[in-house]
Order: structure tokens, then C-alpha cells, then sequence
């Protein structure tokens, strides 16, 4: 009799299929709030007949093709395969079952781990590309994610010639802030889209304006729930986008992000507030992964009066060909008090006192987006750059030329200082060192000292 393992239990299949034991190890687990999800799991196993995955190292994993059968269409797996997509990555061994299952998801795994790629097979498998309707909604927290989504959703929905005049393709449509959404508003009158890739003000925009309607809306996916949820901003429209614009019993509602702090109390939480179904399942994917080798981590300890001399002294003995220097999000508090932003005041400093390098950007959630999109294309164009930011706005920015990360403040978690360390040593075939330097107060060693320890990494002090 076949066997599923998760978290610790045994649930004994009716089905004498091969075991597929969800949770292998300690970094990788499935929880299951309702006995429900379990049981719809269970249900959904048998229609994956060829999936096997086995505790034993020596046993051969299922490929991608293997495990999307029956529920992706041909052309989307062929088309994933022509790109590389042919073996799953752990996220996507563990949740792309539970997703064909039919069960709402969280899905919690580091960046670049493959997160997107699950949530748009999902998509692909629900959609009926001969219906007319906005049948799928991603929405993501800044302009350079979404247009990271679309690019690939895009290159799935892409059909074969033959393909195309025997079936209506998917269509994608990117509502993103800026001055597209006049078009859209065209397009929308004549032709609904199958999938709607939006940030939160521009989806909710649409929706005020019954431009766009969600009645046949089937997959309803939030990219970097965190920062969602944690943006003082988005947090009112996003809650109406789940429960009021929307039915959470009419779609499948899939959460996805590298980091959700006490990810239990949300899971909690998405189901006493009716964000999601009771039978929501919690996909936890290798939180702890080793810091990549290429990077150099050091630390500089100083009075907070003297952060930006400090910064200033770092800059000019690095000379760095292009860096990011992160800043904390402005409270609500500062934000009422009418106090400018830290983040404006560090590039007025820059701008006045570092002379070794004339291409300073401001990078912020705010940031118009015409400021946003020049600023960006300036960057990458000239290669030369410092690029002053917070968390949130430099999501979904990437910029492989990066050598220099300068965290003014330090991140809150160990997930967030890992984001922001992987915006460096991207490029390509580079064996360069990339640096990574944390100016601290005296009373945040310890904290640093703790995410030295979560993510297996050593960080020199050095003394100016």
C-alpha cells in the first residue's frame, strides 16, 4: 500500500502508487492546517501516475515533462523545455502536485528557486484559452518583477505555427504602472485577456473603473506576499482584492515569496480572514541555503552620526564600478511627521561630497515611473553606477554588473540580507570577488552575528 510522508505523518493511500514523500528532510516541508487538503492531495495523487520521488539519493528523480502530463498542454511543456525547463527544482517537485490538486498554496522559497515558473504551470493547466474572459491574475509589488513575469509567461503561451491556426493562443497582458494603461483601457473594450500580470494600484484601478472583471477569474496568484502585506499602501486594496473584488470560493489563491515572517500565524491568518480556503497547504522549500561563494561579506562598526562619513570613506577606498547601497523603508511615522526620506537625503549627500562618481540614482516605491524606467535604463547603459534603493523597490531589478553591496541600514531578517547579497555576483562566468558591507551600530553586531549563523557565511570587521 502506497505512502505519503508529510511532516513527521503517515497517511496511508488507497492508491498502491509509489511513495511521494513531500517532506524529505528538515528544509523541506508541506503543513497541512485542515485534514481536508490532505485528503484532496491524496485524491489528486493518482492522476500523477509516473511521479515517484524517493528519500533514496540513488533513485531517479521525475523531470518536469513527467510531472506536468496530464494536466499542462503539450505545447506549454515543449515550450519549456526548448528554454532549459527540464528538471524541477525542489519547489517545484513539492508544489506542483499540490497545485494540479487544486488546493490553495503558499509557496515559500528563496529567490531564483523556481517559484514562478510553478504558479504559471498552474495557470497553463486551469485556462481555456477559447474563452474571452480574465481567467488568471499575478500581481506583483513593482514594474521590473511584473515585466519578469510576463516576459516568461509570454514565451509559454507562444504556440508552433500549426498550433495557432487550429486554436485561439493565450494572451498576456502586463498592467504596470505607467502610462500604458490608457492602451489597455483600448484593448480591454475589444478583447479580454487570459492573463493579467498588474500591480496592486494599477489591478485595483481597472477594477474601480469596471474596466476589467474578475467573474471568470480561476487562479488568483500574489507574488512577494510579504512586502505586500507589509506595504502600508497596498495592504487596503490588496485585502479588498481577495475578499471583495473576488471569491475565494470561485478561484485557487496561490501565495508566493522568499521570506514570510511567523509564516504559521499566515497561515493562520489566510484562513480566518477568508483570504484563502481552509484547506490551504504551506510549501516551504529549503529556507537555509548556503551564501554564494563569489561573495565577500565585512562589516564596519560606527555612531549612527557617522553613517554617511563612514559610507562616504568606503566608497572612496572601494571605488566601485557599480553598487547598490540599500536603505530602510521610511516609517509612517517619520512619513506623518513630514520628514524627508533617508534615502533622499543619502543622494543629496553623494551627489555633494563623493566626487568619483557623477551617475547617482534614487531608486524608491514612489518613484515615478518615467524617473523609475530612466533611472534604470541609465544604469545599465552607462555601467558605472551607484544606485541608492530600499527593499522593495529593488525587487525584480537586475543588474548583473554589480560588484559593491553597501547595506546603510541593516535588514531586518536573515532573507531579506540574502536578497539583497544576491543582487551582486550575477554576471555571468565572472570568477570576481563581489563585496557585500554592512555599516552597523554597536548594539546590531549581535544581530548580524545571527544571520551569519542562518546562512553559513563569515563577515570581517573593518576598522576605518
Amino acid at each position: 500500500m502506497g505512502t505519503l510522508s508529510v511532516t513527521g505523518l503517515l497517511f496511508q493511500s488507497q492508491n498502491p502508487k509509489p511513495r511521494i514523500p513531500f517532506s524529505t528532510n528538515f528544509t523541506n516541508q508541506v503543513i497541512f492546517p485542515n485534514p481536508v487538503s490532505k485528503l484532496r492531495l491524496l485524491q489528486a495523487l493518482p492522476n500523477s501516475s509516473s511521479i515517484s520521488i524517493e528519500e533514496n539519493p540513488g533513485k531517479k528523480a521525475p523531470t518536469l515533462r513527467e510531472i506536468c502530463q496530464g494536466h499542462v498542454p503539450e505545447h506549454v511543456i515543449r515550450r519549456a523545455e526548448e528554454v532549459g525547463y527540464t528538471r524541477p527544482t525542489d519547489v517545484q517537485l513539492q508544489a506542483l502536485p499540490i497545485l494540479f490538486s487544486g488546493c490553495d498554496c503558499i509557496l515559500h522559497a528563496q529567490t531564483g528557486s523556481g517559484k514562478t515558473l510553478a504558479y504559471l504551470l498552474l495557470i497553463f493547466s486551469v485556462i481555456n484559452t477559447q474563452k474571452s474572459a480574465v481567467q488568471a491574475v499575478i500581481v506583483v509589488p513593482t514594474r521590473e518583477l511584473g515585466m519578469q513575469v510576463t516576459k516568461v509567461a509570454r514565451m509559454l503561451a507562444a504556440k508552433h505555427v500549426e498550433l495557432e491556426l487550429e486554436q485561439k493562443c493565450c494572451t498576456v497582458m502586463a498592467l504596470l504602472d505607467g502610462g500604458m494603461l490608457r492602451r489597455h483601457k483600448s484593448w480591454l473594450k475589444v478583447l479580454a485577456p487570459t492573463i493579467v500580470v498588474a500591480t496592486i494600484r494599477s489591478l485595483c484601478q481597472m477594477l474601480e473603473k469596471q474596466t476589467l472583471k474578475l467573474e471568470s477569474m480561476r487562479v488568483l496568484i500574489i507574488d512577494e506576499v510579504d512586502f505586500m502585506f507589509n506595504s502600508s499602501k497596498e495592504v487596503g486594496s490588496l485585502r479588498k482584492l481577495l475578499t471583495s473584488y473576488s471569491s475565494l470560493n470561485n478561484r485557487q489563491t496561490v501565495f508566493a515569496s522568499a521570506s514570510i515572517p511567523q509564516h504559521r500565524r499566515f497561515l493562520h491568518d489566510c484562513i480566518q480572514q477568508k483570504w484563502t480556503k481552509n484547506d490551504v497547504i504551506h510549501v516551504h522549500a529549503n529556507p537555509i541555503q548556503p551564501m554564494p561563494s563569489c561573495l565577500y561579506h565585512r562589516f564596519v562598526i560606527c555612531g549612527k552620526n557617522r553613517k554617511h562619513q563612514i559610507l562616504l570613506s568606503l566608497l572612496q577606498s572601494d571605488a566601485p564600478e557599480s553598487s547598490i547601497i540599500f536603505v530602510g523603508e521610511q516609517s509612517e511615522k517619520s512619513k506623518k511627521a513630514g520628514n524627508t526620506p533617508s534615502t533622499t537625503l543619502l543622494v543629496e549627500f553623494l551627489k555633494a561630497s563623493y566626487v568619483g562618481c557623477s551617475d547617482i540614482h534614487l531608486l524608491e516605491e514612489d518613484t515615478n515611473f518615467h524617473l523609475r524606467a530612466a533611472s534604470l535604463s541609465e544604469v545599465r547603459q552607462g555601467g558605472n553606477y551607484i544606485l541608492v534603493a530600499t527593499d522593495i523597490a529593488a525587487r525584480g531589478v537586475d543588474l548583473p554588473e554589480t560588484t559593491h553591496i553597501y547595506n546603510f541600514d541593516l535588514p531586518r531578517t536573515a532573507v531579506e540580507y540574502l536578497h539583497r547579497a544576491g543582487r551582486t555576483g550575477r554576471k555571468p562566468f565572472s570568477e570576481n570577488k563581489c563585496t557585500v558591507t554592512s555599516i552597523l551600530l554597536s548594539e546590531e553586531r549581535f544581530v548580524l552575528k545571527r544571520y551569519e549563523n542562518e546562512l553559513f557565511f563569515n563577515c570581517e570587521e573593518l576598522i576605518l
